[in-house]
């Protein structure tokens, strides 16, 4: 069990790669948790002494629908990445699930010394070099399926399984969960205070430096 105040500390104390900025990946499964864990991080680094409130993006703002589950990445460089990178403001325009197009008015992207970046595949492998730090949130299989259903209501499922099964062969093949800092318990059953402390299930490769955000234009997956 571990905090969210000194995880904070420590993305703070962690090397800007993404030109000045620290980007934070909070990657994983749908349903698993990635939501609530990204913004009780936020909210962390808000309240610490090393960072102020660090921006926070969430992919499937930036998907042109289901199909795009992968593919959009190159909207989020133009868009976000590559203007970050060379230490300017970016902006993008989010995606409704309700009206299935981009709403027109942009979402602004203001310089920061953190940018958290939720969703699946936002710790693909292509990141890796620009990442301080790269989370991967999981939990049961099933619970996740409920959690979303619950939600998002039973119209979705269809869609859903299709999903499941992409983002199963994208992990497989990207060894995103290997490769991550930091592999966080979503489903914990240990009682704690999930304001304050999140559940560790392991650590990778770099030092590691439970598991939203929703409305009616949005389906958080």
């Amino acid at each position: 069990m571990e905090s969210y105040a000194l995880l904070a500390e420590r993305v703070c104390a962690a090397p800007a790669r993404l030109g000045k900025t620290r980007l934070v990946a909070v990657d994983g499964p749908s349903g698993a948790g990635k939501s609530w864990f990204t913004a009780r991080l936020a909210d962390a680094l808000a309240a610490g002494p090393g960072c102020p409130r660090p921006v926070v993006i969430h992919t499937d703002d930036l998907l042109d629908g289901w199909a795009d589950q992968l593919t959009f990445w190159p909207r989020l460089e133009e868009w976000v990445l590559a203007p970050v990178r060379a230490g300017r403001a970016g902006e993008y325009r989010r995606y409704s699930w309700v009206r299935r197009s981009f709403l027109p008015r942009p979402v602004p992207v203001p310089v920061s010394p953190v940018l958290l970046l939720e969703g699946v595949s936002a710790a693909r492998a292509a990141a890796a070099p620009e990442l301080s730090l790269a989370v991967f949130v999981t939990a049961p299989a099933q619970l996740r399926l409920t959690r979303a259903v619950a939600r998002d209501g039973p119209g979705i499922l269809p869609e859903l399984r299709r999903w499941h099964a992409g983002e199963r062969a994208h992990f497989a093949t990207d060894g995103t969960r290997d490769r991550a800092d930091l592999v966080v318990d979503g489903a914990p059953v240990l009682p704690h205070d999930r304001t304050r402390y999140y559940l560790r299930r392991g650590g990778s490769v770099r030092p590691a430096y439970d598991a939203g955000h929703d409305n009616i234009d949005h389906v958080r997956v």
